[in-house]
């Protein structure tokens, strides 16, 4: 099953933070793509996350770095799918600056989770999910009847609403990291499963302060007022 779309996707403006996150990852990846496969290994050594390096103190810029690095064409383009469709909404709701940080955020706390279940795992981690987790936690407790239209198989689409499917993908998530902590092997899965549980947990708990102060924008803009003049039909 494939998000393809949601609903609140009306003619509202570029969301302008989400679609230069989207041009900068997919940027970096073409370069990535570029370099012979010594380089590209040590370009994802230098700006991943190395659990070890950072549990110690060392290249502590890469819990921002490796936002931007992705492992391959399925996990950039899986990535910057869901953050296209989560993203909008949010970034409309919060405002662009105040988004752009959120999202930050979200993913430092998703490499935090990380390092702390794998504190000497010597595996680069690399990808954007961390953070677009902690926009798919904003969309779940703003928007949890909105409809997700999902891809299955071929030709066939589902609408459900969001708090279905987020809620599976969280529930997975953490089946998955649960088995990750107490099956040694599955530590090596290449997945980050407790970065996404911890950007996810960011994003709720995030929402639940920014919300508040920011309600949520008119869909449309307001009636004009009446003309107190004489009217003639």
């Amino acid at each position: 099953m494939i998000p393809i779309g949601d609903e609140n996707r009306g003619a509202r403006g570029v969301p302008v933070v989400v679609t230069t996150l989207v041009v900068l990852n997919v940027l970096v990846y073409l370069y990535e793509a570029s370099l012979p496969l010594p380089e590209l290994q040590r370009f994802i050594t230098h700006y991943g996350a190395i659990p070890l390096e950072i549990s110690h103190g060392r290249d502590l810029y890469t819990i921002f770095t490796s936002m931007f690095v992705h492992g391959g064409l399925a996990h950039v383009a899986g990535n910057m799918l869901f953050l296209w469709i989560f993203g909008d909404n949010i970034e409309r709701r919060f405002g662009s600056a105040l988004f752009l940080l959120f999202y930050l955020g979200c993913g430092l706390v998703a490499t935090w989770f990380h390092v702390q279940t794998n504190p000497n795992s010597l595996m680069p981690t690399v990808g954007a999910s961390g953070a677009i987790s902690g926009v798919m936690g904003a969309y779940i407790l703003l928007y949890p009847f909105n409809r997700v239209e999902l891809l299955i198989g071929w030709w066939f689409v589902l609408p459900v609403p969001a708090f279905v499917f987020l809620g599976i993908w969280f529930l997975t998530q953490l089946s998955n990291g649960m088995l990750a902590l107490s099956v040694p092997t599955a530590q090596s899965s290449g997945v980050a499963f407790w970065a996404h549980i911890g950007g996810f947990a960011a994003g709720v708990l995030g929402t639940m302060i920014i919300a508040p102060l920011r309600p949520e924008p008119p869909t449309t803009p307001p009636p004009a007022p009446l003309d107190d003049g004489v009217g003639w039909l």
